[in-house]
Protein backbone atom coordinates (compact mmCIF):
# COMPACT_ATOMS: atom_id res chain seq x y z
CA UNK A 1 0.00 0.00 0.00
CA UNK A 2 1.27 3.44 -0.94
CA UNK A 3 2.36 5.77 1.82
CA UNK A 4 1.09 9.40 1.87
CA UNK A 5 3.29 11.86 2.27
CA UNK A 6 2.55 15.05 3.55
CA UNK A 7 3.47 17.77 1.01
CA UNK A 8 3.44 20.28 3.89
CA UNK A 9 5.42 18.66 7.03
CA UNK A 10 5.53 21.84 8.96
CA UNK A 11 2.09 22.92 10.43
CA UNK A 12 1.19 25.44 12.72
CA UNK A 13 -0.68 23.78 15.19
CA UNK A 14 -1.81 23.73 18.58
CA UNK A 15 0.38 22.76 21.26
CA UNK A 16 0.92 22.80 24.72
CA UNK A 17 1.92 25.70 26.91
CA UNK A 18 4.61 23.65 29.05
CA UNK A 19 7.09 23.40 26.63
CA UNK A 20 6.89 26.18 23.97
CA UNK A 21 9.86 26.78 21.86
CA UNK A 22 11.35 30.15 22.04
CA UNK A 23 14.33 30.88 19.30
CA UNK A 24 16.24 33.59 20.40
CA UNK A 25 18.16 36.50 18.61
CA UNK A 26 21.06 35.54 16.36
CA UNK A 27 22.58 38.41 14.07
CA UNK A 28 19.81 39.51 11.46
CA UNK A 29 17.80 36.59 11.87
CA UNK A 30 14.82 37.68 12.92
CA UNK A 31 12.90 36.63 9.99
CA UNK A 32 14.20 33.19 10.39
CA UNK A 33 13.64 33.27 14.10
CA UNK A 34 9.99 34.57 14.01
CA UNK A 35 8.93 31.90 11.41
CA UNK A 36 10.48 28.82 13.38
CA UNK A 37 8.93 30.99 16.80
CA UNK A 38 5.30 30.45 15.05
CA UNK A 39 5.76 26.85 13.71
CA UNK A 40 6.69 26.02 17.27
CA UNK A 41 9.86 24.36 15.35
CA UNK A 42 13.56 24.70 15.11
CA UNK A 43 13.16 22.53 11.47
CA UNK A 44 10.42 24.63 10.17
CA UNK A 45 13.27 26.66 8.22
CA UNK A 46 17.05 27.18 8.26
CA UNK A 47 19.12 29.67 7.23
CA UNK A 48 20.02 28.05 3.64
CA UNK A 49 16.57 27.97 2.87
CA UNK A 50 15.66 31.33 3.79
CA UNK A 51 19.17 32.27 1.28
CA UNK A 52 17.83 29.84 -1.11
CA UNK A 53 14.39 31.65 -1.31
CA UNK A 54 15.95 35.02 -2.08
CA UNK A 55 17.81 33.51 -4.56
CA UNK A 56 14.71 32.62 -6.26
CA UNK A 57 12.73 35.77 -6.14
CA UNK A 58 16.18 37.34 -7.66
CA UNK A 59 18.03 34.73 -9.21
CA UNK A 60 19.88 36.91 -11.81
CA UNK A 61 21.20 39.87 -9.82
CA UNK A 62 24.91 40.44 -8.42
CA UNK A 63 23.57 41.84 -4.71
CA UNK A 64 20.67 40.14 -3.54
CA UNK A 65 18.20 43.11 -2.68
CA UNK A 66 16.08 40.35 -0.43
CA UNK A 67 18.75 39.88 2.31
CA UNK A 68 21.87 41.16 3.65
CA UNK A 69 24.44 41.66 1.54
CA UNK A 70 27.37 40.26 4.29
CA UNK A 71 25.17 36.87 4.89
CA UNK A 72 23.18 38.45 8.03
CA UNK A 73 20.01 37.43 7.22
CA UNK A 74 17.96 40.85 7.14
CA UNK A 75 15.60 39.16 4.92
CA UNK A 76 12.56 40.92 3.33
CA UNK A 77 8.89 40.74 3.59
CA UNK A 78 9.02 38.43 0.22
CA UNK A 79 11.25 35.79 1.49
CA UNK A 80 8.83 35.66 4.71
CA UNK A 81 5.53 35.83 2.20
CA UNK A 82 7.40 32.55 0.15
CA UNK A 83 8.19 30.92 2.88
CA UNK A 84 4.89 30.43 4.41
CA UNK A 85 3.38 29.81 0.96
CA UNK A 86 6.13 26.80 0.52
CA UNK A 87 4.40 25.60 4.05
CA UNK A 88 1.06 25.80 3.09
CA UNK A 89 -0.15 29.57 4.32
CA UNK A 90 -0.79 32.81 2.83
CA UNK A 91 0.02 36.17 4.22
CA UNK A 92 -1.88 38.93 4.68
CA UNK A 93 -1.13 42.88 4.88
CA UNK A 94 -3.59 44.27 7.71
CA UNK A 95 -4.89 47.37 6.36
CA UNK A 96 -4.25 49.77 9.14
CA UNK A 97 -7.24 51.83 8.28
CA UNK A 98 -9.27 49.19 9.58
CA UNK A 99 -10.52 47.70 12.94
CA UNK A 100 -8.87 45.32 14.17
CA UNK A 101 -12.51 44.18 15.55
CA UNK A 102 -12.99 42.82 12.33
CA UNK A 103 -10.48 39.93 12.69
CA UNK A 104 -11.76 36.55 13.33
CA UNK A 105 -8.85 35.28 15.70
CA UNK A 106 -10.16 31.66 14.99
CA UNK A 107 -9.14 31.62 11.35
CA UNK A 108 -5.87 33.07 11.79
CA UNK A 109 -3.46 30.89 12.42
CA UNK A 110 -0.53 33.42 14.15
CA UNK A 111 0.66 37.12 13.79
CA UNK A 112 3.74 38.37 12.21
CA UNK A 113 4.58 42.32 13.71
CA UNK A 114 7.48 44.64 11.68
CA UNK A 115 8.36 47.39 14.18
CA UNK A 116 11.31 49.34 13.73
CA UNK A 117 14.58 48.33 16.08
CA UNK A 118 17.95 50.38 17.32
CA UNK A 119 21.68 49.38 17.15
CA UNK A 120 23.15 49.55 20.55
CA UNK A 121 26.91 49.20 21.37
CA UNK A 122 27.07 48.56 25.21
CA UNK A 123 24.93 51.48 26.25
CA UNK A 124 25.73 53.99 22.92
CA UNK A 125 22.22 53.86 20.04
CA UNK A 126 23.99 53.62 16.60
CA UNK A 127 22.85 55.56 13.83
CA UNK A 128 21.52 52.16 12.08
CA UNK A 129 17.95 51.82 11.54
CA UNK A 130 16.55 48.39 10.64
CA UNK A 131 13.33 46.15 10.93
CA UNK A 132 12.44 43.43 13.26
CA UNK A 133 10.36 40.82 12.75
CA UNK A 134 8.06 39.39 15.53
CA UNK A 135 6.03 36.30 15.91
CA UNK A 136 2.34 36.17 17.90
CA UNK A 137 0.48 33.12 18.14
CA UNK A 138 -1.98 31.16 20.42
CA UNK A 139 -0.34 28.11 22.53
CA UNK A 140 -3.12 26.15 24.97
CA UNK A 141 -5.06 28.66 26.02
CA UNK A 142 -3.59 31.86 25.75
CA UNK A 143 -2.10 34.22 23.12
CA UNK A 144 2.29 34.60 23.29
CA UNK A 145 4.66 37.33 22.23
CA UNK A 146 7.51 35.27 20.94
CA UNK A 147 9.86 37.96 20.19
CA UNK A 148 13.10 36.55 19.51
CA UNK A 149 14.43 39.66 21.52
CA UNK A 150 12.80 38.72 24.61
CA UNK A 151 14.33 36.44 27.36
CA UNK A 152 11.56 34.08 26.91
CA UNK A 153 7.92 33.95 25.91
CA UNK A 154 5.70 36.78 27.17
CA UNK A 155 2.14 35.95 27.90
CA UNK A 156 -0.49 38.44 25.85
CA UNK A 157 -3.52 36.98 27.15
CA UNK A 158 -6.68 35.97 25.76
CA UNK A 159 -8.33 37.15 22.70
CA UNK A 160 -9.73 39.92 24.35
CA UNK A 161 -6.24 40.74 25.80
CA UNK A 162 -4.69 40.19 22.24
CA UNK A 163 -7.15 42.93 20.70
CA UNK A 164 -6.08 45.83 22.79
CA UNK A 165 -2.26 44.62 21.93
CA UNK A 166 -2.79 44.74 18.34
CA UNK A 167 -4.54 48.08 18.80
CA UNK A 168 -1.64 49.38 19.98
CA UNK A 169 0.93 48.06 17.79
CA UNK A 170 -1.25 49.10 14.26
CA UNK A 171 -1.91 52.99 15.86
CA UNK A 172 2.23 53.70 15.36
CA UNK A 173 2.77 54.58 12.05
CA UNK A 174 6.33 52.91 11.49
CA UNK A 175 4.48 49.14 12.28
CA UNK A 176 3.06 46.66 10.54
CA UNK A 177 0.99 43.93 10.65
CA UNK A 178 0.99 40.38 8.65
CA UNK A 179 -1.88 37.70 9.19
CA UNK A 180 -0.66 34.03 8.92
CA UNK A 181 -3.94 31.89 7.16
CA UNK A 182 -4.41 28.52 5.70
CA UNK A 183 -4.75 29.16 1.85
CA UNK A 184 -8.47 28.41 1.77
CA UNK A 185 -8.87 30.82 4.66
CA UNK A 186 -7.32 33.19 2.74
CA UNK A 187 -9.68 32.43 -0.55
CA UNK A 188 -12.78 32.80 1.12
CA UNK A 189 -11.57 36.06 3.49
CA UNK A 190 -12.85 34.09 6.96
CA UNK A 191 -10.04 35.35 8.21
CA UNK A 192 -12.35 38.54 8.57
CA UNK A 193 -16.07 39.02 10.46
CA UNK A 194 -18.50 39.45 8.20
CA UNK A 195 -19.73 43.00 8.41
CA UNK A 196 -23.46 41.97 9.61
CA UNK A 197 -21.94 39.58 12.53
CA UNK A 198 -19.54 42.77 13.02
CA UNK A 199 -22.39 45.32 12.92
CA UNK A 200 -24.06 42.53 15.55
CA UNK A 201 -21.22 42.39 18.07
CA UNK A 202 -20.77 46.04 18.09
CA UNK A 203 -23.03 48.46 20.39
CA UNK A 204 -23.64 51.26 18.23
CA UNK A 205 -26.27 53.98 18.61
CA UNK A 206 -27.21 54.28 14.95
CA UNK A 207 -27.38 52.02 12.06
CA UNK A 208 -25.52 54.37 10.06
CA UNK A 209 -22.79 54.34 12.62
CA UNK A 210 -22.55 50.39 12.31
CA UNK A 211 -22.46 50.39 8.50
CA UNK A 212 -19.85 52.81 8.21
CA UNK A 213 -18.20 51.03 10.92
CA UNK A 214 -18.71 47.72 9.00
CA UNK A 215 -15.99 46.84 6.52
CA UNK A 216 -16.19 45.09 3.76
CA UNK A 217 -13.94 41.93 3.06
CA UNK A 218 -12.74 43.98 -0.51
CA UNK A 219 -11.51 46.84 1.32
CA UNK A 220 -8.58 44.70 3.25
CA UNK A 221 -5.71 43.26 0.67
CA UNK A 222 -6.80 39.64 0.93
CA UNK A 223 -4.34 38.80 -2.43
CA UNK A 224 -0.48 38.43 -0.83
CA UNK A 225 0.69 37.89 -4.52
CA UNK A 226 -0.66 41.44 -5.35
CA UNK A 227 1.19 42.48 -2.03
CA UNK A 228 5.00 41.18 -3.95
CA UNK A 229 4.13 43.08 -7.49
CA UNK A 230 2.30 46.07 -6.51
CA UNK A 231 3.28 47.16 -3.13
CA UNK A 232 6.84 46.02 -3.59
CA UNK A 233 8.67 49.28 -4.49
CA UNK A 234 7.00 51.20 -1.82
CA UNK A 235 7.00 48.31 0.85
CA UNK A 236 10.07 46.68 0.69
CA UNK A 237 12.59 48.59 2.06
CA UNK A 238 10.79 49.24 4.75
CA UNK A 239 10.16 45.65 5.91
CA UNK A 240 13.33 44.46 5.92
CA UNK A 241 14.98 42.37 8.49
Amino acid sequence: MAVRTDPHPHRITSCSEHNIYHEKQSRELCALHALNNLFQDHRAFSKSEMDSICYKLSPDTYINPHKSMFGLGNYDVNVVMSALQSKGYETIWFDKRKDIDTLDFENICGYILNVPTDYKLGMIYLPIHRKHWIALRKIGSRFYNLDSKLDGPEVIGNATDLRAFLHTQVACRNKELLLVVEQDCASNGSWLISKHQHQTDTSSPSENQQTQNGYPTSDIVSHPHQIHVAEKSSKQDTMNR
